[in-house]
């Protein structure tokens, strides 16, 4: 059986994406969920995965013999392995722009993912608008989200961004987590859309074992000093 590392569901955004995923798409896996002590070197979260992963990084996944990681690398691979599931749009073009939207979230939007934290079980408007008060980088990348989001449902109808689930729409789960966490300002069609996606059933999983994890680490906690 194929293992997939991953680190505290409440926090790590990248973890969740694969996880959502293999969930949603059907796709046997077990879980190995390393917690995050700290990211020092010598950790026990990167002696555990370094031992497999010489980036000692979350996500990993294992498959017999094989390593990956990177979360675009893992989508790539089981896209090839599972290629009955239309991980990607079958459309070439739409292929295209999925591969597309996901390497923007993959090298970019740092305004909005460095300053909103993945933090699932937190609530936290006020910060939200003072970030978009403060942040250009934040309502900068909030505007790129909602443009892309918008024109991609009105493209294919929705309600997902290319009409049926795909890696995209794991790849951005995250996004939808932090517009909530953190009260951002967006248009009623995509509350919409981060509401279907929310209650699809792999994103669900996710996010209820994100809530009962009570895990509080304060290094991932820039907001708040105790619950």
């Amino acid at each position: 059986m194929r293992k997939l590392y991953v680190g505290n569901k409440n926090y790590s955004s990248w973890s969740m994406r694969p996880w959502v995923l293999m969930k949603q798409a059907g796709i046997p896996f077990d879980e190995v969920m390393v917690r995050f002590d700290s990211f020092d070197r010598g950790s026990h979260f990167k002696n555990a995965i370094g031992a497999l992963n010489p980036a000692a990084r979350v996500p990993m996944l294992v498959d017999g013999e094989l390593v990956v990681w990177d979360t675009l690398a893992i989508a790539e691979y089981l896209a090839e392995t599972f290629p009955e599931k239309a991980l990607w749009p079958r459309l070439a073009n739409d292929r295209a722009r999925a591969r597309s939207i996901c390497a923007e979230m993959h090298s970019g939007f740092g305004g909005l993912r460095g300053h909103c934290v993945m933090n699932i079980e937190a609530s936290l408007p006020e910060v939200g608008a003072r970030l978009i008060r403060d942040e250009p980088t934040v309502k900068g990348d909030l505007d790129r989200i909602v443009q892309m989001w918008t024109g991609l449902l009105e493209r294919h109808g929705g309600p997902m961004l290319f009409g049926h689930f795909t890696i995209a729409d794991a790849y951005f789960a995250p996004i939808g987590s932090r517009i909530k966490t953190y009260g951002l300002p967006v248009p009623e069609s995509v509350t919409d859309y981060i509401e279907h996606v929310q209650a699809l059933p792999g994103v669900k999983a996710w996010i209820d074992d994100a809530l009962v994890e009570e895990d509080f680490l304060a290094f991932e906690e820039p907001y708040r000093t105790a619950r």
